[in-house]
């Protein structure tokens, strides 16, 4: 009976041993990558959700927080008032408030910034967000939709703001074209082709892509 019991008890701590040393312990990679998904943060602005939609491609490669930039005040729904409205801003240096507020803001290493080009330059804002949070030591990395005249001043502006960041290299896109009423586009083909480029410019940049 004490030979039976003995052979048991042997076979159970070989089972556990054997169990043991087939589970995988976690890799030095796995933990660098876990650690660097969450230093990303992904701020943006978006009217008309061009500009969230790429947002949302980088995080499918990058990981992170997604936070998007809201005022207080709202923008009007008319895309002739909102210019208006913007080129008086732009002109006084008016920033607007933001409910936006990130506390733990000092938390994150990498911050993508993203932003549509108004009135060919950072909205006011993006500008808000730059000017009221501290990113010194930050890696900022700027990124745009536009109806295709470009970025304009927008990432200079983003380095102004930033100036004791490490601001890499942006991203710039077409997306819709609010005056002739061409919103919404990244869809279909235009999407994989977004996704396409996000993907090359975060290899180009050295921000590794999960995928």
């Amino acid at each position: 009976m004490r030979l039976r019991t003995l052979c048991w008890l042997l076979l159970a701590s070989l089972s556990s041993a054997l169990s043991a040393s087939t589970q995988q312990p976690a890799t030095t990679e796995t933990i660098a990558a876990d650690r660097a998904k969450d230093s990303i943060l992904i701020v943006y602005l978006s009217r008309t959700k061009n500009t969230e939609a790429v947002a949302r491609m980088i995080h499918e490669y990058t990981g992170g927080r997604m936070v998007p930039v809201d005022v207080v005040k709202p923008y009007p729904a008319n895309y002739q008032a909102t210019v208006q409205q913007v080129d008086r801003e732009n002109e006084t240096g008016f920033l607007p408030a933001l409910k936006t507020k990130i506390a733990d803001i000092g938390s994150y290493e990498t911050i993508f910034v993203g932003f549509p080009t108004w009135d060919m330059t950072l909205p006011p804002p993006m500008k808000s967000f730059l000017s009221s949070h501290d990113l010194a030591g930050k890696t900022v990395v700027p990124f745009n939709t536009n109806a295709g005249y470009g970025v304009g001043t927008g990432f200079q502006k983003v380095k102004e703001l930033c100036p004791k960041s490490r601001v890499l290299g942006g991203l710039s896109m077409k997306g819709g074209i609010e005056r002739d009423g061409v919103l919404f586009v990244m869809e279909g083909r235009k999407a994989e082709e977004a996704r396409n480029d996000v993907r090359e410019w975060l290899r180009k940049i050295g921000v590794a892509a999960r995928r």
